[in-house]
């Protein structure tokens, strides 16, 4: 374990392509996916990291036949049309939300079967009430060792009916994920309401659309505001492959790259129109001033002019917010991000804590429950940088790797560098190589 990183800022403007490990989201749920066919399923391009082995584990637990290739970017899977074969067993799901609603849901879909389920300190703060209480509505049981509606609990399913259709979805989209996923297993047509809306609906977009993609010909859903319908004829048992996307929201940290080193930074396989909603940073990039252009391989971002701030809604797009805000004392005028307080219930609160690694950097920081607004000042930013400044990453990935390239900006202008991340090896999480890849940019970008 490293216990801090220096970043060695850029003494050159950024020259260089990219390309980032698949989509943890995509990749999770072609897990799931694969397990409700019959037949094999070939996963091609996966990303391999905490959260996706967390998942692999558990399906070798389970008793799914799970093979890896290719450095693990590809993973096979023999479907067992999601009735798993292990009645039992002890589950850990790690500080990964995808896991933990997605496999919880699977593994209530279960019939005479008992397992128990725990997370990390952190998982054991996360939202997991609404789909716990779901299921209980709907014929699981659910006893659990500490407070109601965390993890830890025992779950005791008999299968899943649809007497209840009605989900609290405010907190995360993740959950309507969970169940729309397994919901052929319980109704050839389920409908699934939500009062109130849901966070982050490009997720719940990319549920369906993958949905469509594991099924047999006879799929049809419609997605309004508050209510999904599925009709469904279940999924497929053909072998077949799916390939994942590049993970949208790792590449959002190298789009925004140029903004503190100049120069140009390309992102194979990235897209504007993606699976992934976080595809759509880049339109939030352009709007404060990059260059963003389409290649033949993917999508680049430049910068030559000073960028500015702006007031942008990132509700849709909440993981990617991290990326912007650190890199908000460069920016030439206030920066105002909104639609985020469903964040203080992820890895950490990402909000306060968000406010308070600015504050440490000398920036005047404006926060409410669901609004961050930012006044840039570099001049403070340069004072207190004198003798070095190191960011806490409070177990989150995403601080690690946005701040990461707040510190490739040459502030002290002789390339020493000035900023050091706490615990690094949080990366792990989502993208283990993210340092390496930096340093590789800055080395390529220095020739």
């Amino acid at each position: 374990m490293i216990p801090s990183l220096d970043i060695a800022p850029f003494v050159r403007k950024c020259d260089a392509s990219v390309r980032v490990p698949g989509s943890k989201s995509i990749s999770n749920r072609a897990l799931i996916l694969a397990s409700l066919c019959k037949g094999k399923v070939t996963l091609r391009g996966m990303l391999r990291s905490e959260d996706v082995d967390l998942m692999v584990e558990a399906f070798g637990q389970l008793g799914v036949a799970v093979e890896t290739a290719d450095e693990a970017t590809t993973v096979v899977i023999e479907g067992c049309g999601g009735d798993l074969p292990s009645k039992s067993g002890k589950i850990f799901v790690g500080n990964a939300g995808t896991v933990a609603r997605f496999l919880t849901a699977l593994l209530a879909a279960q019939k005479d079967a008992s397992y128990e389920l725990d997370g990390s300190p952190a998982m054991r703060e996360r939202p997991m009430g609404e789909l716990l209480t779901f299921l209980k509505q709907n014929g699981a049981e659910c006893v659990f060792q500490n407070e109601s509606g965390c993890f830890p609990f025992q779950l005791h399913p008999n299968g899943l009916g649809d007497n209840h259709q009605k989900i609290d979805a405010t907190k995360s989209s993740q959950v309507l994920s969970a169940i729309l996923m397994i919901s052929p297993l319980i109704s050839p047509k389920y409908s699934l309401s939500f009062g109130g809306g849901t966070v982050s609906a490009p997720f719940v977009d990319m549920t369906l659309s993958m949905m469509r993609t594991f099924s047999t010909d006879d799929f049809s859903s419609s997605f309004a505001s508050s209510r999904i319908e599925i009709e469904s004829d279940g999924y497929r048992d053909d072998d077949f492959e799916f390939t994942v996307e590049p993970d949208a929201t790792a590449a959002s940290y190298f789009l925004t790259l140029p903004i503190v080193t100049g120069g140009r930074c390309a992102l194979e396989g990235i897209h504007e129109e993606m699976l992934q909603g976080d595809s759509a940073y880049a339109g939030v990039l352009r709007e404060i001033g990059v260059e963003i252009k389409t290649t033949d391989e993917g999508i680049e971002s430049a910068m030559s002019g000073q960028p500015k701030g702006g007031t942008f809604d990132f509700n849709d797009i909440s993981d990617t917010f991290l990326s912007l805000a650190a890199i908000s004392p460069l920016l030439s005028s206030t920066l105002t991000i909104n639609g985020i307080a469903h964040t203080r219930k992820q890895e950490t609160d990402r909000v306060s804590a968000m406010a308070s690694e600015l504050r440490k950097l000398g920036q005047e920081v404006e926060e409410s429950e669901d609004q961050l607004s930012i006044y840039p000042n570099l001049n403070k930013l340069q004072m207190m940088a004198g003798d070095g400044v190191q960011i806490d990453t409070y177990k989150d990935h995403r601080f690690a790797m946005s701040f990461g390239i707040l510190g490739c900006y040459d502030l002290l202008g002789n390339g020493a560098s000035w900023l050091k991340i706490k615990d690094p090896n949080c990366c792990a999480k989502t993208f283990p190589s993210f340092f390496e890849e930096l340093e590789s940019v800055r080395r390529i970008s220095h020739k």
